[in-house]
């Protein structure tokens, strides 16, 4: 009975460190970001569309950790499968079990296109499997989002809006950029500032599109959002103590104020779930590592 009693709850988290779950804040955000911005629709769909896309994120971390079991039995024997605290195999299963179910959800119920949704999946697993050696896979992951948003237009009233499609990019650049630096985690490599300025795209458009009765709420989001990089980046471009997973962290929380940027220009009560899911993500990191 002891072991039972100790054990399992070592277990659990060890499944909510593998999913990464303090990050499904910045999944649920982009989702509605996508909705609203591809002129909204049904609530239903888009309740849906948030549990499987939240299915397709974790599954998508979980197969992270199955695709690089190897590398982590080397360089992060503090990862939940190194460390013994769940079995590979189990990973693996949950990883493709909740993939799949992900998908039949987006395109069954939410009413995603399966062109779509093959895209979404395939940019995910692509990631997994690839992205410990190809040094471009932040591109990869930065599709990730781009299909995740896609996906959201698509269920959306009007999903191929140019201010929706301009928003996903910019969205794609920041994320190029946050993975850039999460890469330096690992390798211990030292960090460029070009790769760093693809942070600030949603800043850029913010300011450019924000305008007219727009323009102070639209000026104050992107203050905000610039306030909140700066921040972060500060942990690994200072002399000493450079605290990259800091950085990373923090830049992931971030996620739901570029979607606020987003849709400043929509009911101020989206702004503010956005912020909420801000503070939400960075709550959850205090639990679970968001790397």
């Amino acid at each position: 009975m002891v072991l039972f009693r100790y054990q399992q709850p070592a277990r659990w988290r060890a499944l909510l460190v593998l999913g990464r779950i303090s990050n499904l804040p910045t999944v649920w955000s982009n989702c509605l970001a996508g909705w609203l911005l591809g002129g909204g629709g049904s609530f239903y769909s888009l309740l849906w569309l948030c549990l499987g896309a939240s299915l397709l994120y974790l599954g998508g971390m979980f197969l992270n950790d199955a695709f690089d079991a190897g590398f982590d039995r080397r360089f992060r024997r503090e990862r939940p499968i190194p460390a013994g605290h769940v079995d590979e195999k189990l990973v693996w299963l949950l990883g493709w079990g909740q993939l799949g179910l992900g998908g039949l959800l987006l395109v069954g119920v939410a009413g995603v296109g399966m062109f779509l949704c093959l895209l979404l999946v395939g940019s995910i697993i692509l990631y997994d499997a690839v992205h410990k050696h190809f040094p471009f896979s932040p591109v990869i992951m930065a599709g990730c989002r781009l299909f995740l948003m896609m996906a959201a237009f698509d269920v959306s009233g009007d999903p191929w809006q140019g201010l929706a499609l301009w928003n996903s990019l910019a969205l794609a650049f920041y994320i190029i950029g946050l993975s850039y630096v999460a890469k330096r985690e690992s390798t211990g490599a030292i960090i460029s500032l070009w790769p760093c300025l693809f942070i600030g795209a949603p800043l850029v458009l913010g300011f450019l599109v924000n305008n007219g009765r727009f323009f102070w709420s639209g000026l104050a989001a992107v203050l905000l959002l610039l306030l909140w990089i700066v921040w972060c980046l500060q942990f690994v471009f200072r002399k000493q103590q450079i605290q990259i997973v800091r950085t990373v962290s923090g830049l992931l929380a971030g996620i739901p104020l570029v979607d606020m940027v987003a849709v400043v220009g929509f009911d101020p009560v989206w702004s503010a779930v956005m912020i909420l899911l801000f503070v939400g993500a960075l709550a959850l990191q205090r639990f679970v590592p968001a790397t």
